[in-house]
């Protein structure tokens, strides 16, 4: 029964990336009829939170007639934002009031969190009651808000009022510009409980000094074009290696180029979708669903590669036997968990998605991850054992140098992961968001130098024998082996040419 719900949950979460696709767009918050949620004495709806830089000073006798005024600032723009309180609500009014109702919108830095509410006068309430009133601490109806005066930008109040009996409130189209740097939170709060029911409709723009690139994203456009251009110098000097001893060539020598392309392909799209989602502030959709999709083909197709070489396809074994269609399944349902987890990873940086749909979508990755390296280091073992026992000596130091190569890699893995999760909980409020970029960089760092050592250790040779399996390089058997084996002879023990071939015999069967 668990499991069943647990799967179903999956599903649904699935489903609800894919119909969320098309409403995503840069930074650029949308609110589609959102309710106001209640806490302490306030109704407040979270309406995003974004690292931004501050802006860039300008020389105004410098600039072109024709230049952006808002270039080189850092802003948060409202666009139609409407509020619209409930019939009930607005009939208890006097239609000759001016102002019958109050929503604030608060920009705050995360910093200055502590001064919104009454935690500086000592008190729990985040709304201005009549006896703070009376101490000249805010006025009613009010959030209470903290003021600096060294710091008069400090957590910034927007005001909007509904009229007479009116159901619906226009909020005037503002540009609040940022001048320091830091992780900016923006919510929409009302004190009045007559307004409960209220919904918001309308966006936010947000821009840093560079465009429209949330700040948390700015260096990783600048990191992907650099790793495309890394796989791009890989797969120029694995392409000429190949060209040159093309006649040597084995089947995983393919595999390895199928993933050196997609990691080419991926870096690259993912660069060009952070350059346009930065010079347009809208989202390519096509470019983004490309992206995601070949992101999760080359990280299914990289564990797979990792999976059949430590099966030792093309070295120990011609073929993967019976247990293909298994390997097939692992990594067309990794594909799939991988694709919805990659979806959710890159559209919740803009409409912060919560935190129980994404981990719906993280535990199947986990667990089909763990799935991959029990079985590769299960395969590693009876690999080396099978290379042991036929003294290929060349074959099996290769082999042990990528089961060392793969344990550094996996105890990085983990290392990593413990201080992923160490980050995440020590900043929860995303203050470290400038070095944030760093812990997706390392994945993709982590999975190119794997394949760089992959490449080194299976580098297209002119003597195939070294690491290719016999047949396929065009030999009945290991000459290494027999070569190591002549000159044995023991009374009534079976001939080493014949036991070798049974074992070839045996390894095609598989």
């Amino acid at each position: 029964m668990k499991r069943g719900s647990y799967w179903l949950g999956f599903i649904l979460g699935f489903l609800y990336i894919l119909d969320s696709i098309t409403q995503v767009s840069a930074s650029i918050h949308e609110y589609r009829k959102e309710a106001f949620i209640r806490q302490s004495n306030a109704f407040f709806f979270h309406g995003g939170s974004e690292g931004l830089y501050a802006s860039k000073s300008r020389d105004s006798s410098a600039a072109a007639p024709d230049d952006n005024p808002s270039k080189g600032k850092s802003s948060i723009r409202f666009e139609n934002v409407l509020f619209v309180r409930t019939k009930e609500s607005s009939d208890k009014q006097n239609e000759m009031q001016s102002k019958t109702g109050l929503v604030e919108a608060i920009i705050l830095e995360v910093k200055d969190r502590e001064k919104i509410g009454g935690a500086f006068i000592k008190s729990d309430v985040i709304c201005c009651t009549p006896e703070l009133s009376h101490n000249g601490s805010c006025n009613v109806g009010e959030v209470i808000i903290q003021k600096d005066p060294d710091n008069p930008e400090g957590p910034k109040r927007i005001q909007t009022f509904f009229e007479g009996t009116n159901q619906e409130a226009k909020m005037m189209a503002q540009f609040v510009e940022i001048n320091s740097t830091g992780m900016y939170y923006l919510y929409f709060m009302y004190c009045d409980p007559q307004l409960q029911g209220t919904t918001i409709r309308g966006r936010t723009v947000w821009r840093n000094p560079g465009g429209y690139l949330p700040g948390k994203m700015v260096p990783l456009m600048t990191f992907y074009g650099v790793v495309s251009l890394a796989y791009l110098a890989l797969g120029l000097v694995w392409f000429l290696r190949f060209v040159q001893l093309w006649k040597d060539i084995i089947q995983l020598h393919y595999h390895i180029t199928a993933v050196i392309a997609l990691g080419m392909c991926e870096t690259a799209l993912w660069y060009f979708e952070y350059a346009n989602l930065n010079a347009t502030g809208s989202r390519p959709m096509g470019i983004t669903l490309w992206a995601v999709t070949i992101s999760a083909v080359k990280k299914t197709l990289s564990r797979l590669l990792l999976l059949v070489v430590s099966m030792g396809y093309g070295v120990v074994k011609p073929t993967l036997g019976g247990v293909t269609s298994r390997v097939l399944l692992l990594g067309l349902i990794y594909f799939i968990a991988s694709e919805a987890l990659e979806l959710v990873e890159h559209l919740g940086n803009i409409n912060d998605f919560s935190g129980k749909a994404k981990i719906y979508l993280v535990l199947p990755v986990a667990f089909l991850d763990a799935w991959f390296i029990l079985w590769i280091f299960s395969s590693l073992s009876k690999t080396l054992e099978k290379l042991q026992m036929r003294r290929s000596m060349a074959k099996l130091e290769l082999y042990r140098k990528f089961t060392n190569s793969l344990a550094v890699f996996v105890l990085l893995s983990i290392a990593w992961i413990g201080y992923e999760l160490y980050f995440n909980a020590s900043d929860p409020l995303s203050e470290l968001w400038q070095i944030s970029w760093v812990i997706p960089a390392f994945w993709t760092l982590l999975a190119f130098f794997l394949l760089v050592v992959i490449c080194v250790l299976w580098a297209p040779s002119s003597n195939p024998t070294r690491y290719a399996y016999p047949g396929e390089a065009g030999e009945d058997f290991d000459e290494e082996a027999i070569s190591l084996a002549v000159g044995v002879k023991v009374t009534g023990a079976t001939d080493p040419v014949t036991g070798l071939r049974e074992g070839l015999e045996e390894d095609k069967r598989e």
